[in-house]
């Protein structure tokens, strides 16, 4: 039965009673639960109860799943079917996922605190989107003969890498997941998934819809645990050819060093940002910006690698701006997930939450000062909620500053001139996206190019969409991009065939 709902708070508390959570592990075709029998607990984040036991899969779960996605690939009937047929499949699943849109939404909204609204009008529409272009770019690239001389043919082909495992994080995790399998899937490889430990649910559900699809055995499977133990199987193992992973700089590093120790497998790191928003006193509407920056910064719960936490603002603006944003920040309604209303859920967990608690103090002791928020709130809930927090007069060395909060706290910093803005902009390790506001066509892409990020959006908060490729620069990413085109051609090896016809 397809579950649906409307966006008001009776219908949405009705469908959650009618939800069926698939807690076992999904390997070459059906639902197993863990080789060693054991589960974890999945905790709802805006209540800090269990929501469900998930299973704890370990190594021995790993190495079946690489054996089912290996033995499907090296059979073809995914690899080596005709391009055509593999569209019309991934296009059954994009509907597949339409159809069971609410569900999935109340999944994710469940599973990891995030606003139904969002999830409803933002996320899954956007995985839908992912995978239909995704299978359309299927049968529209061409490959290529070189230009040599008569007595031969040289072909430029690109092959599927094989066995690709694909690490998901928590923030978005099914549109996450779009990101990942679209270009995977569309490129004709096997994929092992291990979704994040918090949130397993809506992964689950995808790989039983991409079965429903007609998704052949063992191409997708997905193998819940901790990251400790799934994830590092999953990329020291010698049979899988290459990890794109989602998610803290710090795992990306030790996924590289598991790489170097194994096989050399292929690792696409999409890592985490400190992000600059720049406004110049050429900037324009404050009204507008002030709206941009606050969803840049609060989206999500500010658990989003492109939030744009550092502002920085021309010092004859600022006040002005500041003001502004403070009235609309006050706006974003910290409350339930399952209300529509919500606009900043829970912390992922209670352990995030006394982190991103921390910096708050940290901000607070070294002489920044707070103009909004700064405190747990909706404490009898038994949810992990912060408030939207906001420090003015922040300085460059403060650890607000430099470091990645991952929640819902802004740092305001004042420049004086363009050139002392994109300094600031740029002093981080971290490069993955960055706006700036200006009103001056000139100025608009001389600093859009100044700036050190993979994707730089001016005069609005973006992160681009499908066709447009994302990653980072610096430690914010490694070696590829997802969406576009170009996360195609990083799940393909690029072959020459040369033929001597003479």
């Amino acid at each position: 039965m397809t579950l649906s709902f409307s966006l008001e708070r009776s219908a949405i508390e009705k469908a959650v009673g009618k939800l069926k959570f698939r807690t076992q592990a999904f390997i070459d075709g059906r639902f197993c639960g863990a080789a060693s029998g054991k589960t974890y607990t999945s905790i709802n984040p805006a209540t800090g109860k269990p929501l469900a036991e998930i299973a704890a899969c370990e190594a021995p779960d790993v190495d079946a799943a690489v054996k089912a996605a290996r033995r499907a690939f090296e059979k073809g009937a995914w690899a080596k079917c005709p391009a055509a047929q593999r569209k019309r499949v991934m296009l059954k699943l994009a509907d597949l996922i339409e159809e069971n849109l609410a569900e999935l939404a109340l999944l994710d909204c469940l599973d990891a605190g995030k606003p139904i609204s969002d999830c409803m009008n933002m996320d899954l529409p956007d995985t839908v989107h992912c995978f239909r272009w995704h299978a359309e770019a299927i049968d529209k690239e061409y490959e290529r003969v070189s230009p040599v001389g008569p007595d031969n043919v040289a072909m430029i082909v690109r092959e599927p890498l094989g066995v690709v495992g694909a690490i998901l994080p928590w923030n978005f995790p099914i549109q996450m997941a779009a990101w990942k399998l679209g270009p995977i899937l569309a490129t004709g490889n096997s994929v092992v998934v291990k979704p994040a430990r918090q949130t397993s649910l809506s992964m689950l559900r995808l790989a039983e819809l991409a079965a429903e699809a007609g998704i052949p055995e063992g191409v997708v499977n997905v193998v819940p645990g901790n990251g400790s133990v799934v994830g590092a199987a999953l990329c020291k193992h010698m049979d899988v050819d290459a990890v794109a992973f989602t998610g803290s700089t710090e795992v990306g590093r030790q996924l590289l060093e598991y790489s170097a120790q194994s096989n050399l497998k292929r690792v696409v790191l999409e890592l985490g940002g400190k992000n600059p928003q720049v406004v110049l006193e050429s900037a324009g509407d404050l009204d507008y910006i002030a709206a941009q920056a606050v969803n840049c910064v609060f989206w999500n719960m500010g658990e989003n690698c492109s939030s744009g936490s550092r502002l920085i603002v021309h010092r004859k603006l600022k006040d002005a701006l500041l003001a502004r944003i403070l009235d609309v920040a006050r706006e974003w309604t910290v409350g339930d997930p399952l209300d529509p209303a919500t606009r900043i859920g829970p912390m992922i967990e209670e352990s995030h939450m006394n982190k991103v608690l921390g910096y708050i103090e940290s901000g607070k002791s070294e002489g920044a000062r707070l103009v909004l928020g700064g405190k747990r709130t909706l404490e009898k809930t038994g949810g992990f909620f912060v408030e939207a927090t906001i420090f003015d007069q922040v300085q460059p060395s403060m650890r607000i500053a430099r470091e990645e909060i991952f929640g819902p706290v802004l740092s305001v910093f004042t420049c004086d001139s363009e050139d002392q803005a994109i300094a600031l902009a740029n002093d981080t390790p971290y490069g993955l996206t960055a706006s700036v506001y200006t009103q001056n066509v000139g100025t608009a892409h001389r600093v859009a190019r100044a700036l050190r990020a993979g994707t730089v959006s001016v005069n609005c908060f973006s992160e681009g969409d499908v066709t447009t490729p994302f990653g980072g620069f610096k430690q914010s990413g490694f070696f590829g991009r997802d969406k576009s085109i170009f996360a195609h051609y990083q799940y393909t090896e690029l072959k020459t065939v040369w033929i001597q016809l003479t």
